[in-house]
């Protein structure tokens, strides 16, 4: 069965957007966009919220507005990702990816049940904080930026009860960021 992941720029006082929004002091570097390159590799299917469906839209056009080699490698392991999008306000999506016509428990049940070797990964603080609260997640992938934002948008939603977790990987960049990838102790 597939692992669900859950990956995002972080900052040290966990926040995924500071206040308005703002996601610019998580930009990655060229050593770290190498290795998002090499994780979204291992994507086999992408659940993500309208918000984040709409921000990575730039990728369906990038050989039109973009140059760099990892940038355009990345654009074309993207677009061959399946997404499902969940949204209460979009009729239609374009690209590789459909709406979700379900509930998030089901249809990430419905892609464990494919036959794959890759990861379901789920982007989008709401619908992160939805499968958090499920307990629906596998992995905890953050990349934990050496900032402090005081407030903002959480990497995590508060839970009722504990998820122990393992530390199973950790990195840094040579820009003084940490990889580290906990799995659901279970």
């Amino acid at each position: 069965m597939a692992a669900v992941s859950y990956s995002m720029s972080v900052s040290l006082d966990g926040f995924i957007a500071g206040p308005g929004g703002d996601i610019s002091w998580g930009a990655p570097d060229a050593e770290q966009f190498s290795f998002h390159v090499e994780q979204t590799r291992k994507v086999a299917a992408q659940l993500m919220g309208r918000r984040l469906y709409e921000v990575m839209l730039v990728w369906e056009s990038a050989e039109q507005t973009m140059s760099g080699e990892a940038e355009l490698e990345f654009a074309r392991i993207w677009r061959s990702i399946p997404k499902v999008v969940f949204s209460r306000s979009l009729t239609s999506v374009e690209g590789n990816a459909r709406l979700a016509t379900d509930d998030l428990g089901t249809e990430i049940e419905r892609l464990r049940r494919q036959p794959t070797d890759g990861v379901i990964s789920i982007g989008g603080a709401e619908l992160a904080a939805a499968a958090v609260a499920q307990d629906l997640i596998d992995d905890y992938l953050q990349f934990v930026n050496p900032i402090i934002l005081g407030s903002g948008t959480p990497y995590l939603p508060s839970v009722e009860t504990p998820l122990a977790l393992r530390l199973a990987e950790s990195r840094t960049f040579g820009s003084g960021i940490v990889y580290r990838r906990y799995q659901r102790a279970r």
